[in-house]
């Protein structure tokens, strides 16, 4: 397969949302697709596009100042693309942004029923916690993270 990673721009940003069942199913993740995502943090933000130019798979994320923390908001990969190694080499396109940011770690979080997330976290070598309240009262997260020696 001839997948091209590149980094993120607003019209990605745009073209996700118009297909976000084909990367999330049934739930509506609009909100949290907002377009700072790419005018902020555009620089480590990337999609995988196939041969033909359609995004295959896309992860938003940042490097925190306080704490220097690559932190991954947004990870999918369109489900007719799943099993073939796309996510994984996210992580790591996003992992060599953050180590230029000068990041000690990596993080992202779940909700404690995605158990296809909390596989595929576990598999890339990243630490698992629920954490309580994490996102609010009564609103738990599975928090992933994975120091960067």
């Amino acid at each position: 397969m001839g997948d091209a990673v590149g980094r993120a721009t607003i019209e990605d940003l745009v073209a996700i949302t118009g297909e976000q069942r084909e990367f999330w199913g049934e739930r509506d993740m609009s909100h949290l697709h907002h377009p700072m995502l790419v005018h902020e943090f555009g620089q480590t933000s990337v999609v995988i596009r196939s041969e033909d130019g359609p995004i295959v798979a896309y992860l938003f994320g940042f490097v925190t100042l306080d704490g220097r923390i690559g932190y991954a908001h947004l990870v999918a990969v369109r489900s007719s693309h799943r099993r073939l190694g796309l996510g994984r080499s996210l992580y790591e396109n996003f992992e060599a942004l953050a180590r230029e940011r000068d990041a000690v770690a990596l993080k992202a979080y779940t909700r404690p029923e995605n158990t296809q997330s909390i596989s595929f976290h576990r598999s890339i070598g990243m630490s698992v916690s629920e954490v309580a309240d994490y996102s609010g009262p009564g609103e738990n997260r599975v928090v992933f993270r994975r120091e960067l020696a």
